[in-house]
């Protein structure tokens, strides 16, 4: 009798304990099958409201549409953020599988970023000498694909919305004149001239007539001639009197509201600004004071190694060193092609070398082509533009050829690694081939993991014998200082509260970047706060992890296996990136 009464409650434990099991498997399923369907749903929503970003991913369902700027549209889209934000936190991350938890706490974190830049109204400064509509516009003409005739006839829907987009920039202009949120004063005529070079080229020229002037082949006479009609009156009825109006508007309306002094922390708000910046660049809680201090430790080190190199080319010192550079005809371009040849001889060399060092490697190509005209002057000496995840479009790095007379050749091979492989290109376009991520997570963009990977990148092409030319080798050490002068100036500049010529003179005693670089650079830091500290913080990042790595695994260590686990999961922050290593390092241990 005993026995039969303990049966009974066993078997009433086991069932109660498989019903709460089912339970909980249940509940699991429809949490993974809820956090899978909101990372979609945020995914659809970016693609809608970001419809340049999609066609140049290759999502073309938007390609009649350009990106609406009014204020109803970003007051909506800080309401959907908030409310994804809870959605996603609503989520009960146990029982997830690592990588489950991974994205639910990349899209909170992204999502809190991007509530918290919104509250700083920084939108209300939308246009720069190095980005903005007016540039913006331009650029993404060559990054688009005109295969069929609708291809050409959504450009067309978009040409006639230039105006609609001017004008809903010009009212967020307006606001910043109404708050005190204004960019430096010294920067904006640059805009104005920008705006009126463009206005004033030739229909036939325009960077918008680009898509007309080769159609595919089976396009029929008619087609090419009515698409080329069409584009045409579109440039010249709305998008020419779209760039006067606004050129217009920001000589005579917007520059005398310039702000006086060129750091952020004149601004309202200023300090908590770049607080933000920082955090956001770096991906870490370092404070800006911090980053200073480790800027002129680097700087300090770098250029140890730089007089090093001076001295055993038979110098006393950096000056004379760097004087000689300026005078040695062979260590100028001889011609715009000259810089471009350069480019794709050493890229083409790196490849053939970088299976050394990686398990995987890209799949998607890369081009290497010079920089628009009409942006060459407040361009940078080098910049990549990711290809399409399809393939159909390569990823493209872009040469600054502008006054090529007045660049030095001695360190463009550095940047070839930086901007093509195994930088940039390497990084970006094995992140979009990862299947197994989500979408956002292919095309995740934190600035220290990126520009950080990139600059390390450089630093690989001594491992692989590289930098033979004791010029170029000492034209990647001045590479490598002007990522360590960036996180002096900046932080001098918006925390320090630095003076332009500061910076300048910064620059000139710890480098010898040509002046044209120098003073576009200044800008640079100037207008996009924080943006520059990522490069040094990320790379130091990455080469740190690298250290601990090997101390710990010994002979287990592998460099293709390390890189491949940094790369292997689409951009990161950098603590994650680290949490990612340490599985790795942890994983070949106990094999």
């Amino acid at each position: 009798m005993k026995l039969n009464t303990n049966m009974r409650a066993l078997a009433l434990i086991l069932t109660l304990a498989l019903g709460g099991t089912a339970h909980a498997a249940d509940d699991l399923g429809a949490r993974r099958a809820a956090l899978d369907s909101l990372i979609k749903e945020t995914w659809e929503r970016n693609m809608r409201t970001a419809p340049e970003f999609a066609s140049q991913i290759g999502d073309k369902r938007y390609n009649d549409k350009l990106s609406d700027f009014s204020q109803a549209a970003i007051d909506e889209d800080l309401k959907a953020s908030i409310d994804f934000l809870q959605r996603f936190k609503a989520i009960d991350p146990t029982g997830l599988s690592p990588a489950e938890r991974l994205n639910r706490e990349l899209k909170i974190s992204s999502l809190e970023e991007d509530i918290e830049g919104a509250r700083l109204k920084m939108y209300e400064m939308p246009v720069l000498q190095n980005s903005g509509v007016h540039i913006d516009l331009p650029q993404m003409v060559s990054a688009l694909s005109f295969d069929t005739v609708k291809d050409y006839e959504d450009y067309i829907a978009r040409l006639h919305q230039v105006p609609r987009v001017f004008n809903e920039n010009v009212a967020q202009m307006k606001n910043g004149i109404r708050d005190g949120l204004m960019p430096p004063q010294f920067v904006l005529p640059k805009i104005v001239r920008q705006s009126r070079d463009i206005a004033a080229m030739k229909t036939a020229a325009s960077p918008f007539a680009a898509p007309v002037k080769k159609f595919p082949a089976s396009f029929s006479a008619a087609d090419k001639q009515r698409l080329r009609a069409a584009v045409f009156k579109a440039i010249e009825k709305e998008v020419v009197p779209a760039y006067k109006k606004f050129a217009a508007f920001v000589e005579t309306e917007y520059v005398p509201h310039g702000r006086k002094d060129p750091g952020l922390w004149s601004l309202p708000n200023g300090e908590a600004m770049y607080k933000f910046r920082v955090k956001s660049s770096t991906t870490t809680d370092l404070t800006a004071d911090q980053v200073h201090q480790i800027g002129l430790a680097e700087v300090a080190r770098i250029e140890a190694r730089m007089l090093e190199t001076a001295q055993k080319l038979g110098f006393k010192d950096l000056k004379s060193f760097d004087a000689s550079l300026d005078k040695n005809p062979a260590l100028h371009p001889k011609s715009r092609q000259q810089m471009v040849d350069l480019y794709q001889r050493y890229t083409d060399a790196m490849y053939e070398k970088i299976p050394q060092l990686f398990g995987r490697l890209p799949q998607g190509k890369m081009k290497i082509e010079q920089v628009e005209r009409f942006q060459e002057k407040e361009a940078s000496g080098a910049a990549y533009n990711l290809g399409s995840a399809d393939g159909k479009r390569p990823g493209r790095v872009m040469v600054n050829t502008g006054d090529f007379a007045k660049r030095s050749t001695i360190s463009i091979e550095t940047t070839a690694f930086h901007e093509g492989v195994p930088g940039h290109h390497m990084q970006i376009a094995i992140s979009q081939e990862l299947n197994d991520l989500p979408q956002f997570r292919k095309y995740a963009f934190y600035t220290a993991f990126v520009e950080g990977w990139a600059l390390y990148s450089e630093e690989l092409g001594t491992e692989l014998g590289f930098f033979k030319d004791p010029y170029s080798y000492y034209g990647h050490l001045q590479s490598e200082m002007l990522r360590a002068i960036r996180l002096v100036v900046d932080t001098g500049l918006h925390s320090k509260k630095w003076t332009r010529q500061q910076v300048v003179d910064y620059f000139h005693a710890h480098s010898n970047t040509e002046e044209v670089e120098v003073q576009s650079e200044t800008d640079r830091y100037i207008v996009w706060p924080g943006q520059a500290l990522g490069y040094k913080i990320g790379q130091l990042k990455i080469m740190e992890l690298r250290k601990k790595a090997k101390a710990q695994l010994g002979d287990k260590f592998d460099i293709r296996g390390f890189h491949d686990t940094v790369l292997g999961n689409g951009a990161l922050p950098l603590n994650v990136l680290e949490e990612r290593v340490k599985e790795w390092v942890e994983s070949k241990k106990a094999a």
